[in-house]
């Protein structure tokens, strides 16, 4: 597997889901039209300057709060190759793998890296690269959920498997 590289954008700790994607949007048609709102209450830059391949850290308990699927498709749909968080809501984790979305819980890196620093992900080798090349490791995860993440996800990932048996 080759190395993701990509720029950190950096948020706190307890980023909930109402902050993710606050309640007053979630009547718009589309992910894709929801996605300028991304994040606003907190940082409401993020939506303008994230870029594809971007990695967002954050601190602990991420995506606590309602369990809000529109939330990891915000995150997907802002460009952003992966979350890197000292820990996870359990319902956000699973809803994050469910929609496509790569999520890797690292207690290290939030205090090692900044805003605008170059990050590489090393999914092969379960670790994490900062700029000076220094390896951060990671706990594996099963390569079943790495599947369904490149396939975007748990739909998609059983549509393939279904299109290949049939």
């Amino acid at each position: 597997m080759a190395v993701h590289t990509g720029k950190v954008i950096k948020i706190g700790d307890k980023i909930d889901t109402d902050i993710i994607i606050p309640t007053q949007f979630m009547t718009i048609e589309t992910i894709e039209e929801m996605k300028q709102y991304g994040f606003y209450p907190l940082r409401n830059d993020i939506p303008s300057i994230a870029r594809p391949g971007d990695i967002l850290v954050a601190g602990a308990d991420f995506g606590c709060g309602s369990s809000r699927e529109q939330a990891p498709e915000i995150i997907g749909a802002l460009g952003f190759y992966c979350v890197i968080a000292r820990s996870f809501a359990r319902i956000f984790y699973r809803n994050a793998i469910n929609n496509g979305l790569l999520v890797i819980e690292n207690s290290e890196v939030y205090d090692r890296v900044q805003e605008g620093d170059t990050l590489g992900v090393d999914l092969g080798n379960n670790c994490l690269l900062l700029a000076d090349q220094t390896e951060i490791p990671f706990g594996k995860i099963p390569d079943l959920l790495i599947n369904m993440i490149s396939c975007g996800g748990l739909v998609n990932y059983y549509k393939k498997l279904n299109t290949q048996a049939g």
